[in-house]
């Protein structure tokens, strides 16, 4: 439509402002990137020199000032990030490994994010296993102990809590911060709820990582006893991110029973290990099948792989949920099971699973160092 709003119209307001000290102004220097446009709120990302860092904020405020004086823009949102150059190597000279350059270049030297008493990651070594949905309900169980939980999408590339949760809004912000939108009792934030359901968001790795960082610093969460963090699938840029920049108190493993995504969890389980965070167990998504009709089971991928690795690595095993198409379909509906029916059989699974994890996360608390004075 002839009305519509562009990213041509956007890209022409950001091409007004100009870093201080600069002599070119942000298009110009090929530092926005990521548009997206959705009902009228705007958001796009913009990579500033490192050492423009102290004029984050005000190039940020000019920036959403300048997109929001357009017609038809309701709020703008930016997103930054610095890209710090690779460092000369240490090993004599040769080159280091990707992994590795990653790691010195992105090893942050300030506190680590920390917006509640435990931060959860729900992870897996590959998508399609139940992830998202594992911890929307997993959050929920939590939640229905009496603690005041949060959930963080994570997933820049694929982001489904807006879908789970059955909201689909922009959220409020008051300049600062930007307001988690409440569903279910939870306290929630995605980008999806920036962009629209069927837009793909083409950004690169260091884009990615500072969405997720301000999604963490950002975000006025509201005194969480849990965030639970829906990490993407692998063992990426985001997953580092996350690692290094946010106090994980430790990591939850959702997989398959088969042996492909057995494969997956455990190069999971080895990055978390690598980064220092504990492992508090593995989770078997769609374990099982009960024929509603007559009643047998059905191993349709396999049985029992989750709980052999588990007891190889020595992580617990948080338990079996079985593939219900109930489950399925209340996740797609926006009421995930443990809201729609908390008392109920399947979502019995997931409130025992809530319980081990919980346990867990209190004993470290309680056998944390001692402070005596004689």
């Amino acid at each position: 439509m002839a009305n519509e709003l562009t990213e041509q119209q956007v890209a022409a307001a950001l091409a007004t402002v100009i870093a201080p000290g600069r002599d070119r102004d942000l298009v110009a220097g090929g530092q926005v990137s990521g548009i997206v446009i959705k009902d009228g709120h705007v958001g796009f990302a913009i990579e500033i020199d490192p050492a423009d860092k102290d004029h984050a904020d005000e190039i940020r405020a000019a920036s959403e000032a300048a997109v929001r004086a357009l017609d038809r823009v309701l709020s703008a949102t930016a997103m930054l990030t610095a890209h710090q150059p690779g460092t000369a190597p240490q090993n004599g000279g040769g080159p280091q490994p990707q992994g590795q350059q990653q790691a010195q270049q992105q090893a942050p030297s300030r506190e680590p994010l920390k917006p509640a008493t435990h931060l959860v990651a729900v992870a897996s070594g590959k998508g399609g296993v139940g992830k998202s949905t594992t911890a929307i309900n997993l959050a929920l169980a939590i939640a229905a102990t009496g603690r005041r939980v949060g959930i963080l999408d994570a997933d820049i590339y694929g982001p489904s809590l807006p879908r789970l949760i059955g909201q689909n809004r922009k959220p409020q912000s008051d300049g600062k911060k930007i307001h988690p939108i409440e569903a279910w009792g939870l306290q929630t934030m995605s980008i999806g709820y920036l962009v629209a359901e069927d837009a793909p968001t083409i950004w690169r790795g260091p884009m990615v990582m500072s969405a997720i960082e301000q999604m963490l610093r950002d975000v006025a969460w509201d005194n969480l006893d849990v965030l639970v963090i829906d990490m993407p699938p692998g063992t990426g840029d985001a997953q580092l991110t996350l690692s290094q920049r946010a106090a994980l108190s430790g990591a939850v493993i959702v997989s398959t029973p088969q042996d492909l995504a057995l494969i997956d969890a455990r190069k999971g389980l080895n990055m978390f290990h690598k980064v220092n965070v504990p492992v508090l167990g593995i989770i078997e998504n769609m374990s099982h099948f009960v024929c509603p009709d007559c009643g047998g089971r059905h191993d349709i991928f396999g049985h029992g792989g989750a709980a052999a690795e588990a007891a190889r690595i020595g992580a617990p095993f948080l338990g079996e949920i079985p593939l219900e198409m109930t489950i399925r379909a209340t996740s797609d509906a926006g009421t995930p099971v443990v809201a729609q029916d908390p008392d109920g059989r399947h979502a019995a699974h997931y409130t025992a699973i809530a319980g081990a994890v919980m346990a867990q996360l209190d004993n470290a608390v309680k056998d944390g160092p001692k402070i005596v004075i004689e």
